[in-house]
């Protein structure tokens, strides 16, 4: 599938007074675990440049010009460690609480459950903190047009694929990595969730997917990674530094 980049287009579109009324929301789903990450603290909660990464990706998404509402889905369990790190980190950007559930799918869906109403929606991991306004004007655009926008990259390294327990090689122009947010027409995804017959979805768009909704894949990052490991927090770093210093 061909991605979609972003053109101008958008930007006309946005000024229209159909979009000037359009309710935005972001489902910012947090509920990982340090076990990769080698700590005992949720990696949502390290801190990436003094700061917890968990922050930077609510920041993110304030940040963009479409007056996001954001809805943090965290395990009860960690609400309380959160709220802390609020008070010692002075962070005040406004969001709601959601409970997470025993998958993701499920904390997404208690996410969604918080939304009333139409608008779009832009579905994220708490551990992608350096999604650009870029990426998520991008998503936002194809859902408005097409009913959902998933950010994805195209494929890098060579891959192969097994087989019966025999390998082959793969075109990888073929293949694309899917990345969050996973964004698409509010009221599309809620009926796609309500009519799921499994929780073991592992990303949004399978969902949409499952329920006949069109998945639109538009052009991610590569600096968009998900924090996983301690060496994705060392990539991450570097990139933040970067961007500072081209600012």
């Amino acid at each position: 599938m061909k991605l979609r980049s972003a053109t101008s287009e958008f930007f006309c579109f946005i000024e229209s007074p159909i979009i000037a009324y359009m309710k935005y929301y972001a489902v910012i789903v947090a509920g990982g675990s340090g076990n990769r990450m080698q700590s005992h603290q949720p990696k949502q909660f390290l801190e990436l440049t003094g700061v917890p990464i968990l922050m930077h990706t609510l920041d993110a998404f304030y940040n963009c010009d479409l007056n996001i509402e954001i809805i943090l889905v965290l395990p009860s369990d960690h609400v309380n460690t959160w709220k802390a790190l609020i008070a010692k980190h002075q962070f005040d950007t406004p969001h709601r609480i959601a409970e997470g559930g025993a998958t993701r799918y499920d904390s997404v869906k208690n996410g969604l459950d918080q939304i009333n109403g139409n608008g779009i929606v832009a579905i994220h991991d708490g551990a992608r903190p350096l999604v650009t306004s870029d990426v998520i004007h991008r998503t936002v655009d194809e859902a408005q047009k097409s009913g959902s926008g998933i950010a994805a990259v195209q494929v890098k390294d060579s891959i192969r694929q097994m087989v019966n327990g025999q390998n082959k090689s793969v075109d990888r122009s073929k293949f694309y990595a899917v990345q969050t947010p996973q964004t698409f027409d509010v009221q599309l995804i809620k009926k796609a969730f309500a009519a799921s017959k499994s929780n073991l979805f592992t990303d949004d768009a399978t969902v949409a997917e499952a329920s006949g909704v069109k998945v639109v894949l538009v052009e991610g990052s590569y600096d968009n990674i998900k924090i996983t490991t301690p060496e994705d927090l060392v990539v991450a770093e570097k990139i933040l530094e970067l961007r500072n210093k081209n600012a």
